[in-house]
């Protein structure tokens, strides 16, 4: 079995290779820091790739030098940072850059990937999203657009697939890391997430149990998958866990 984490050399991507790796997976640890992603295929006896997830001929050599991959977790993020800027006054790239990375750049991966997973006959694909696709408050006109975006996106990827590659999405929660450092002041009564449990849930993930929640808003620290897959009828017939408008 071999996986391909993009966004690995640090943070929730490194758990997540961490977890994989020692659940028996040959994994292979993607990301724009040569040094960073090649220390964490050293530690956890993986192979690793230098790649610029927003540009497609970066993409397609990342994919086609990993062999068969029969897990994509799509993590690669980035922000536009922290500082209280008007959306106006951000560099119109800065800005797009975002979105470049977030969504181009899922999309990029995935397309790369399915063509061989289809042929195959077996793959899954976990995308990582963010509660800030869906969650009222905040001023980012880039971040959380792009969330919602790639939030949607993995839903309709998983209905397109339906029934051949299983596709998830999911929030890691609020979790401490290069991406959230100075968003926060240190007198803030931040409700950080336990960083292990995004890796803990794309492990179960992985495994194809869950398979009957592809295409579903799953959040790391609030949904129990188990739970959910024992009232998956439930959550069918009632359309739950989606993000939606309802009146």
């Amino acid at each position: 079995m071999r996986a391909l984490v993009t966004g690995g050399g640090r943070g929730i991507g490194a758990g997540v290779a961490g977890a994989l790796a020692g659940d028996g997976w040959d994994v292979v640890v993607g990301a724009r820091s040569g040094g960073q992603v090649e220390a964490v295929a050293a530690g956890i006896g993986g192979e690793w790739a230098q790649v610029d997830v927003s540009d497609r001929d970066s993409v397609e050599r990342m994919v086609a030098g990993a062999g068969e991959v029969d897990l994509l977790v799509a993590n690669a993020g980035v922000s536009e940072g922290h500082e209280e800027r008007p959306s106006w006054e951000i560099d119109v790239d800065e800005w797009w850059r975002v979105y470049e990375v977030n969504v181009l750049g899922v999309h990029l991966c995935c397309r790369a990937v399915i063509p061989g997973m289809l042929e195959r006959g077996r793959g899954r694909i976990v995308i990582t999203g963010s509660g800030a696709a869906y969650l009222p408050g905040g001023k980012s006109t880039a971040y959380a657009p792009s969330k919602a975006a790639v939030c949607r996106y993995g839903e309709m990827l998983a209905n397109e697939l339906a029934g051949r590659i299983p596709v998830f999405f999911f929030s890691p929660g609020l979790v401490q890391t290069d991406l959230t450092a100075g968003g926060f002041s240190d007198d803030d009564d931040v409700p950080w997430t336990p960083p292990e449990l995004a890796p803990e849930l794309v492990r179960k993930l992985a495994t194809g149990r869950y398979d009957a929640l592809a295409g579903r808003y799953l959040h790391a620290e609030h949904d129990d998958v188990d739970e959910l897959l024992g009232r998956i009828d439930d959550i069918r017939e009632r359309d739950l866990n989606e993000i939606r408008l309802r009146r």
